[in-house]
């Protein structure tokens, strides 16, 4: 089974959003820190080889894609219940969930943030790390 590169693993700087226009809808948008929350809970549910990767510059669909792994389905399966559990709690509930009767892979959308949770040899299989990483092909060169 391939290790998923140190690089990967370490805290990412922090990214700044652009600012969003005002009036009715910006009234109605949702509380800052969803990246927080869903770190969090996924650390309380002891999820292993939690990975953040910014999107800002690589896709429009969301701020940030957070990768994380559990032991076993029964555990990938209880992670994404208690993080869609918190974020309902925290007035979230446009959330999106996929692959919950295999529990192989489950992929919970909050809007901002894309989670995607794995058993190891799934997470091995896909390598969404490689995918979405700054040495992706095609990715603009690191400065």
């Amino acid at each position: 089974m391939p290790e998923i590169p140190a690089e990967l693993l370490a805290p990412q700087p922090k990214a700044v959003r652009p600012r969003k226009p005002r009036g009715k809808a910006s009234a109605a948008s949702k509380p800052k820190g969803v990246l927080d929350l869903v770190l969090q809970q996924l650390d309380d549910a002891k999820a292993e080889q939690i990975v953040t990767i910014p999107l800002d510059d690589k896709s429009a669909v969301a701020d940030a894609l957070v990768v994380a792994s559990g032991r076993s389905n029964r555990h990938v399966g209880a992670i994404a219940d208690q993080l869609v559990q918190k974020l309902k709690e925290k007035g979230y509930r446009d959330l999106r969930i996929e692959g919950v009767p295999q529990c192989d892979w489950v992929l919970v959308d909050a809007g901002d943030v894309i989670v995607h949770i794995f058993r190891p040899e799934v997470r091995s299989f896909y390598n969404l790390e490689k995918l979405w990483s700054v040495h992706a092909p095609g990715a603009p060169p690191a400065t």
